[in-house]
Order: structure tokens, then sequence, then C-alpha cells
């Protein structure tokens, strides 16, 4: 049976889906049970959604354990920049293949991976504000996928829509067109009902899209502006993935792809890009006692930096942060720490720098959309009414259907969506997505917007019964867009809907 988890970050809370009459399996961070993943021979784990692997592509595995891994004795690795094969005057083209790759994520041991470029990582795509950006991604699997630029605003056919798939041995190129403001966007699967496998066994990656307006801030940059992926995984004793059961027992924490690694740093300021590409997970980080200054979101900038002790972010959502060691003990270190898994990330503070650089008062005013003109009323929920091992996951009622208009958006209008959680009998966590645009939260549950959702977003969390209210504007482009809970496992489910936009 499926079991799927809507892990809220926090003293290893869990609220887990399960079909009724089940007993849910122990929460993350406890010795899980063993977990039956995707079988070789082609065959899906039980009651796994709508994915079979081919013939000749096997998928190993075995019963979950808890890794036995030293905190602290590997360096935190740094994805790799993706140099362009050809530029003209408006555009950078590059080219990345989707392939299988054996990575060493525990010591000792080869995980066998589904990748963009054949590491843990995607290679960073950096663009720039006003400059195309062509990718051209050939898939070396053996079984079909496609490509999502999650935060994107871009035409629908370049969108990476679920249902537009790149075929074994096939390649699709996607044009970014860049024209929004600098921010950490990232690429992954988004292949209806498998994306939730597909970014678990490695398809993500991140993409920077730099802004020349920016520039003048003097925020870190360079070397002291470093991307970090967080994210969960479970392993056999083999050191493979292990899939398909309840996302909740995922027991070991990733820091690009390491669990517990280490980063020497200066005694300077650095900027820290963080995405959490788990699939169904929300961290919670701080840094023991110490101060993290909030510069960004989804979409961006701030208006003005933010002091917080705790960072809270789901699925699919980023933070955008400036860390100053200059504040911390010289030849001491730090540990960054989540709620639920403990020490994720030791800092050692091993040398001297001159720094320069600046977290400034002011960074960018929060752009003021005109009145809305149409209000919406978006419930995500899970149906157990259907009678089957499986929940269905329903956007107002209606799984996904594809051939299924939910909303008609004009073009250049600007709207109000009341986002609601309907699950609140059961206790499941949620977040919600929208795609083509980035939103502003004008309230949560009639109040102000809660400290995890300022600035420009394109993904929120919604914990059980919680109705966030959002403003957006759609400008620039026609077609079908998805909206959806980015815990990818209830997307997969049916948790998705679909608008078109029309003149």
């Amino acid at each position: 049976m499926l079991a799927l988890g809507a892990v809220a970050g926090g003293a290893g809370a869990a609220a887990v889906l399960l079909p009724k009459g089940t007993t849910a399996p122990v929460t993350a961070g406890a010795a899980p049970a063993p977990v039956t993943p995707t079988g070789a021979g082609g065959a899906a784990a039980a009651g796994h959604v709508g994915h079979s692997v081919p013939s000749g592509f096997a998928v190993p595995g075995g019963p979950a354990i808890r890794p036995a891994v030293t905190p602290f004795t590997v360096p935190m690795p740094l994805a790799k920049e993706l140099r362009p094969v050809a530029s003209t005057s408006t555009a950078d083209r590059y080219e990345l293949t989707v392939k299988p790759a054996d990575v060493e994520i525990l010591p000792g041991l080869k995980t066998p991976m589904w990748t963009y470029g054949g590491s843990f990582m995607g290679p960073v795509i950096r663009a720039r504000t006003g400059r195309a950006t062509e990718v051209s991604f050939r898939n070396d699997l053996a079984l079909a996928t496609n490509v999502h630029l999650h935060g994107a605003h871009v035409d629908a056919a370049n969108d990476g829509y679920p249902m537009e798939l790149i075929e074994p041995g096939g390649s699709r190129t996607y044009r970014y067109p860049n024209k929004q403001q600098g921010a950490l966007l990232w690429y992954h699967a988004h292949s209806h009902g498998t994306d939730p496998e597909h970014v678990y066994r490695g398809q993500h990656g991140f993409y920077i899209v730099d802004d020349p307006a920016e520039a003048g801030l003097n925020l870190p940059c360079g070397a002291f502006d470093v991307p970090i992926m967080l994210r969960d995984a479970l392993f056999d004793a083999a050191g493979n993935f292990v899939f398909g059961g309840n996302p909740a027992d995922r027991n070991v924490a990733l820091v690009n792809g390491k669990p517990q690694p280490y980063f020497q740093v200066a005694a300077r300021k650095y900027r820290f890009r963080i995405v959490n590409t788990a699939t169904e997970r929300v961290f919670r980080l701080s840094l023991a006692g110490a101060k993290i200054t909030q510069i960004g979101t989804d979409g961006g900038l701030l208006p003005a930096p933010v002091d917080k002790a705790e960072l809270k972010f789901s699925s699919g959502e980023r933070v955008d942060v400036v860390i100053d060691f200059s504040q911390v003990k010289f030849g001491s270190s730090i540990v960054l720490t989540d709620a639920t898994f403990g020490p994720m990330l030791r800092f050692d503070v091993v040398r001297r720098a001159t720094d320069t650089s600046k977290v400034p008062a002011r960074l960018r005013p929060l752009e003021v959309l005109p009145a809305a003109t149409v209000t919406r009323d978006v419930a995500i929920a899970t149906d157990f009414s259907q009678g089957g091992p499986i929940p269905v996951g329903v956007i107002n009622g209606k799984p996904f259907d594809h051939n299924r208009i939910d909303m008609t958006v004009k073009r250049g209008s600007t709207e109000l969506w009341n986002i609601s959680n309907a699950d609140g009998a059961y206790g499941f966590t949620h977040n919600f997505h929208i795609h083509l645009v980035q939103f502003q939260v004008i309230s949560r549950n009639g109040g102000p917007p809660a400290p995890e959702d300022a600035g420009l977003k394109d993904t929120v969390l919604l914990p059980p019964g919680d109705v966030v209210q959002v403003k957006a504007q759609f400008t620039g482009y026609l077609g079908k867009y998805v909206y959806h809970c980015h815990f990818l496992e209830h997307g997969a489910i049916g948790m998705m809907g679909q608008m078109e936009i029309v003149d």
C-alpha cells in the first residue's frame, strides 16, 4: 500500500496519508520498518502511483536501514556551473543529458541515480535578467521524463507541461526568456504520476537568475554566494535509494548530496541560496541561536532584510540568506540544525578575509499590483471516499484531468485566490504551487501573513485548516498551466488543477 506522508518539520512530527484501517508507520527520524521499493523486472512497488520501470532498467533496493554515518567528516560538495555551448547577442545555449549514474552519497557506497549530467545536483545554470537561455535536454534514461523550471515566467510550450514528455533517446530544447527579477529557481522532472520518483532519484538542479539591477547592493558574490540543496532519503544496506513507502520514513537528510557535511568558511559574510528539493518535507532550520539574515524568497529579494532565528520552508520553496561568520569565534564552528533531523551542516571558520560586501537596509521594493477583479476559492483535499487502497488528491473536489480546464484566466488580470487546506479533519499538511506567476501573500487565516510568506512567492505552505489569500497578476503568456500541491506524491494522486490563460 502506498503511504503518502505529509511531513511537517519539528520534533519529528508527521501526518500520514494512509488508507483507512491501516497503521501509520514510524515518524521520520526513527528506525523505519522495511519498505518495498520499485522492484527489478519492471514491476512497480505495490500501490505506487502510475509508474512501472521498463524492462532492463531495474531499480535496486532492499529493506530500509538507518545508515551509520559519522557526522562532519566529509566536506559539503559545491554544484558545478554549466557552461554554454554557444552564445549570441541575446541568448545562451546549454546542453544537458538526463542519465543514470552511480553517485557516492553514503561513504564507500554507490547509489544508482537518475541525474542531470551524472552528479547528485544538476549543474548550476546561471541566467541573466533580460537575456534568454536555451537548454537542450537529452534523455538517456530508459523511461520518459520532462523538465519544469520551477518559478519561471515562461510561455506554456516551455513550461514542462506534465503530459509533454521526452521519450527515451529523445531530446527537447526549452527556451527561458528570463524576463523576471533575480531569483533562485530550480529545474526538475514534472512528468505526471512519475515525478515523485524522478525527483527523488536525482532530477533536480539549480537555476540562478542574476539581475544587473541588484549589482549595486554589494551583497556577497562569487565564491561567497553558495547554492545549497536540502532533501531527504531512505537507503538500504547497499546504499540504494528506497522508494515507494511513506516519505515520512526517510531518515537521512542530505545537504548538497551528503549527510551531515562540513563547510569551511572565512570570517566574513556569505550568501546562501537554499532550495528544498525533497518531494515531501518541511525544514525548520536554526543556527545555534546565531542570527540568520533572510534577504530573499522564491521570487527574489525581499523589500528589506529580516533577521530570523528559524527558517521554515516546504518542498519547492527557496530561502536566500546571509550569514556573517565574523560574528563566530575564529577557529571555532557553528552548526545548522533542523527541528526534525537535528544537526545538518557544520560551518568551520578557518581563515580570515577582507569583506567589502554588505546587507543594505533596503533591498528591492515589492511591486504594487493592481486591484484584483476576480476572487477564487481553491480548496485542496484528500478524498478517501472512492474505496480504493490509495486516496485521491482533489482540488475543489476534482482530481487532475489534463483534458479539463478548471479555470479560465484573463491575460493581464489580477486575481485573489483563497487557497485552503481542507484536510483539517485528517491533519495532513500540504503546500501549493502556481505555475507562470509569482504571487504576494495577502493574509493567512484572516490575519497578517506568516514570516515565511513575505516577498514574491510561487509556493506556499498550508498546514491543516489554513487558508492563505494570495494576489497574482497573469501577464505575458497564453495557454494551459497547472497549479498543484508541491508535495509531489500528493500531486501524483491528483492534487492538481489546470488553468488556461486567454485574451
